[in-house]
C-alpha cells in the first residue's frame, strides 16, 4: 500500500515536472525559431502582458532580423521600452536615442529624445555622489528642449531640469560646508564664494553668505599674526556685505557677534605685533650697547 503511494507521489511530480518543461519548450521553441512574424506577434503580446522579461528575449532576436525592413521603426521603439520596463536605464537610454538619430522624421522621435533625457535623469544619482550624470541630463533636457520648443513635454523638461539643478545647488553648499567642518577654513571661504558665484538664486544663499562671515573669522584666527589684521578685516567687509542683503536675517545676532569677535581679534593682532616689534628693538638695543 505504501509502495502504491509512492509510485503516485512520484507519478504525480514527474507529470507536473514535464507540464512545467512543455510550457518552458514552447517558449524555446518559438525563441530559437526562424518564424519572425509569429516570434513578433508573441513578442508584442507579452510585452502587452508586462512579462518584459521574455518580450526583451525575443525583441533581442528580432531588431537584427528586421533590420532594414519597415516593421524595424515600431519594433525598435517596443524594443527601448522594454529596457526601461525592465529599469535598463542605460541600455534603454542607449536604444531611445539610436531611435530619435535613426527615425528623426518618425512621430515616435520626439518621445524618444525626451526619453532618453528622462532615462539619464533617473541614472542621476544622490547628491553626495559624483554628478557627472546629473550634468548629462540637463544638458540631455536642454538639447530636446531646443530641437523641439513647441511640445508639450518642454514645460516638463524644464521642470525636471530645476530639479537637477536643485541637485548640484545642495552638492555644491554641502561641498562648501564639508571644508568649514574639517576646519580647511580658506578653502571654505573660496568654496562658498564659488557656490554663490555658480547658482546665483540658490536657496542656500543667506546662509551661504553667513557661513563665509563665519569661515572667514576663522581662518583669520587661525593665521599668524602678521595676517590676522588684513583676514578680520575681510570677515568684517563680509558682514557688512551680508547686513546690507539681509538686513533682517535670522543670522543677525550671530553675524553680529562675529563682526565683534573680529574687531577684538584685529586690536589684539596689533597688541601683540607691537609687543613684538618693541621687544625686537630692545634686542637690537642691547646688542648695540
Amino acid at each position: 500500500m505504501l509502495k502504491s503511494k509512492g509510485f503516485s507521489l512520484l507519478g504525480l511530480i514527474l507529470i507536473i515536472g514535464l507540464s512545467i518543461t512543455g510550457c518552458k519548450s514552447k517558449f524555446e521553441k518559438l525563441r530559437e525559431s526562424s518564424d519572425t512574424g509569429r516570434k513578433y506577434q508573441e513578442a508584442i503580446k507579452l510585452y502587452n502582458k508586462k512579462d518584459y522579461t521574455k518580450a526583451l528575449s525575443l525583441f533581442d532576436d528580432l531588431v537584427q532580423r528586421y533590420r532594414g525592413r519597415s516593421e524595424a521603426e515600431d519594433l525598435y521603439y517596443y524594443y527601448a521600452y522594454t529596457n526601461y520596463k525592465l529599469k535598463d536605464y542605460i541600455s534603454a537610454r542607449y536604444h531611445f536615442k539610436t531611435f530619435a538619430d535613426t527615425y528623426p522624421s518618425s512621430p515616435k522621435a520626439e518621445e524618444c529624445r525626451f526619453m532618453t533625457a528622462y532615462c539619464m535623469y533617473l541614472e542621476s544619482p544622490v547628491y553626495s555622489l559624483d554628478q557627472d550624470n546629473t550634468y548629462k541630463a540637463i544638458e540631455s533636457f536642454q538639447l530636446f528642449i531646443n530641437l523641439y520648443p513647441q511640445s508639450d513635454r518642454v514645460a516638463e523638461a524644464s521642470k525636471l531640469i530645476e530639479s537637477l539643478r536643485d541637485k548640484l545647488e545642495q552638492k555644491s553648499f554641502a561641498n562648501a560646508k564639508l571644508f568649514l567642518d574639517i576646519g580647511d577654513y580658506q578653502a571654505a571661504v573660496i568654496a562658498f564664494r564659488n557656490s554663490i558665484k555658480d547658482f546665483p538664486d540658490t536657496k542656500y544663499a543667506e546662509q551661504i553668505d553667513y557661513l563665509t562671515i563665519e569661515a572667514q573669522y576663522l581662518y583669520a584666527k587661525n593665521s599668524r599674526e602678521i595676517k590676522q589684521e588684513e583676514r578680520y578685516q575681510e570677515a568684517i567687509d563680509e558682514y557688512d556685505r551680508f547686513m546690507e542683503r539681509y538686513p533682517n536675517s535670522k543670522y543677525s545676532k550671530d553675524a553680529n557677534k562675529l563682526k565683534e569677535a573680529s574687531l577684538e581679534g584685529i586690536e589684539q593682532a596689533k597688541k601683540i605685533l607691537a609687543s613684538y616689534t618693541e621687544s625686537k628693538k630692545a634686542t637690537k638695543n642691547e646688542q648695540q650697547q
